[in-house]
């Protein structure tokens, strides 16, 4: 929502009056922000900049898992996997308050179906007639996503069972199945509370690293770039020695304003919806369910914050098209949760949130969307006196190896040479994180005295920063919000140090009241109410901010206009 009566924002006319810096980013997700992080470690002086706000593209509709990819093995990709067991791995140990092994099934209907097409497909790239992964194929891979996992048992192996203890199991799948195998990759509770993470962890490293939300790329100046301020309307310009365009999906279009004509990217829609479904909750026993749909998608089915997450699509599309979940897709998705679990039945009634996003896949022709390849490349273009470097593709398990690659590119370019590693940096709130529950009660009792129920909730969605957090809420008045999910001094903390610009920065992304269904008129009014009195709001503006929110919200909530 842009106004132009707004005043500019602090931080916005800290990098206006600057004017200059060694690096621009443009683009706020996570590949950008790792980036971010680490040429501020190196003591580079960095300006981020996001037309939109953090995390809130493709980085915000991932499948909130930080996982391998089993499935790009029969792609050939064997480095890209090799390289996110390991960053999955590493993960687990420097985000352990967002990132958390997940226990994962695959309910197999035959013994040696796809042993003859697998190889084809490897070498073709073609999904041709899809052919359901029989339980050889299935354990040849897990056996190879094994190999790569040898770090000292960040997780346990895969196991096989046939159906009688798969069923012993999950009493509620299908009685058709032949075997289930089961193995371990990672849950991602919350992907834009990690990137936010990751972001303020690279604003701290060095008092050169500036980050701001909602300004855009607009076009180019003589030795940098013409930036918009998408609240107040504002234009200014940035020069710089390096730009990175990280820019995910919009990478040729962030080009094409700066000046270069590139045709790399050409993403695929992925969508998801949220179930309030007890009775699936159960039958997932706590387990994702990952498995081949008739069609030859890779779906699952996948237990998160007390819901049920369903997904995902992988259909061509363009970069400048406006993607939501469809009708047809709902359709597919409640005919997968049949084809795993057949005695439960599922309507649009229980959908409390959908998501949609493109993924940043490079361009790829006539290759099948499933077979278009996870990896990221990087190209430079150093024709003009400021050279660009773009990033093409990249997906969410690697943005550390992706940051640290584009940092090292910019390095050089710079004549510089890396002074910091983030191989081994914890992040955020999993810094002195809590290991077992009587640590985690002994962290609680020493840094959140008197939170009383709010303890719990501070330390999801803070990790060990909750005790930053809950010194802040202590020094002031403090009223309750959306029934004890949120407060007046957190919401203040998260305008003040998070970034947090619009109501629906808090709704979406600083919490997970829409995520799980609780961002309910009545709660809309009311935080809107408490932004109202933080920010400075006049009552239009006020107005505008709930009718955007709820816009949003319809059309990523349950039931669609046509039912």
């Amino acid at each position: 929502m842009s106004d132009i009566s707004s005043p500019i924002r602090p931080s916005v006319a800290e990098v206006r009056d600057a004017g200059r810096t060694t690096v621009l980013i443009v683009g706020g997700g996570i590949n950008g922000i790792s980036t971010f992080r680490d040429l501020a470690l190196q003591g580079v002086d960095v300006t981020l900049v996001e037309r939109g706000d953090f995390a809130s593209g493709a980085s915000s509709a991932s499948s909130h898992m930080v996982h391998g990819g089993i499935r790009y093995l029969e792609n050939g990709e064997f480095r890209l996997v090799r390289e996110s067991v390991q960053e999955r791995n590493r993960l687990l140990k420097l985000a352990p308050h967002f990132v958390k092994p997940l226990e994962t099934t695959i309910p197999i209907y035959s013994t040696f179906s796809g042993i003859m097409s697998a190889p084809l497909r490897f070498l073709t790239h073609k999904q041709g007639k899809p052919k359901e992964r029989g339980a050889a194929l299935i354990k040849i891979g897990l056996m190879i996503y094994d190999t790569f996992s040898r770090d000292g048992g960040s997780v346990p192996r895969h196991r096989f069972h046939g159906r009688r203890k798969s069923l012993a199991a999950l009493p509620d799948l299908d009685p058709d199945v032949k075997y289930t195998a089961t193995y371990y990759d990672a849950s991602m509770h919350d992907p834009e509370r990690l990137a936010l993470d990751v972001l303020l962890d690279g604003s701290a490293a060095h008092e050169g690293a500036r980050a701001v939300n909602y300004v855009e790329a607009i076009g180019s100046t003589a030795d940098g770039v013409l930036l918009r301020d998408n609240v107040s309307g504002e234009e200014f310009s940035v020069a710089a020695d390096v730009v990175v365009n990280a820019s995910g999906t919009w990478t040729d279009m962030t080009n094409a304003q700066l000046g270069r004509e590139t045709a790399f990217m050409g993403g695929t829609k992925g969508s998801h919806i949220v179930l309030d479904h007890p009775e699936l909750l159960a039958a997932t026993k706590g387990r994702e369910l990952f498995f081949e749909h008739s069609d030859g998608r890779i779906v699952l089915i996948y237990p998160l914050k007390d819901r049920v997450m369903v997904g995902t699509t992988d259909i061509d599309v363009k970069p400048t098209d406006d993607v939501t979940c469809t009708d047809e897709e709902i359709d597919y998705f409640f005919d997968l949760v049949h084809h795993v679990f057949p005695q439960i039945a599922v309507d649009r009634s229980q959908i409390v949130y959908s998501f949609s996003g493109i993924r940043p896949l490079p361009r790829h022709g006539d290759t099948a969307p499933g077979f278009v390849s996870r990896d990221y490349r990087i190209e430079v273009d150093d024709s003009r006196s400021t050279p660009i470097v773009s990033l093409v593709g990249g997906k969410w398990t690697t943005f550390r190896a992706i940051g640290e690659n584009l940092a090292d590119t910019v390095l050089g370019l710079l004549g510089r040479t890396r002074t910091a590693s983030t191989a081994g940096l914890a992040i955020g709130g999993g810094r002195a994180f809590p290991l077992g529950a009587q640590e985690t009660q002994a962290w609680k009792r020493a840094h959140l005295s008197g939170a009383g129920h709010r303890a719990d909730g501070l330390f999801v969605r803070y990790g060990t920063r909750a005790a930053d957090v809950w010194s802040y809420v202590e020094e002031g008045e403090d009223r309750e919000l959306a029934g004890g999910a949120l407060s007046t001094r957190e919401l203040s903390w998260m305008v003040e140090r998070e970034h947090a610009v619009h109501l629906r920065d808090v709704v979406l992304r600083r919490t997970s009241l829409a995520f799980t269904g609780d961002a309910s008129d009545a709660v809309l009014e009311e935080i809107a109410d408490a932004l109202a009195e933080i920010a400075g709001w006049r009552a239009e503006t006020r107005d505008a901010e709930l009718e955007q929110a709820r816009g949003e919200l319809h059309a990523k909530h349950s039931v669609p206009a046509t039912v």
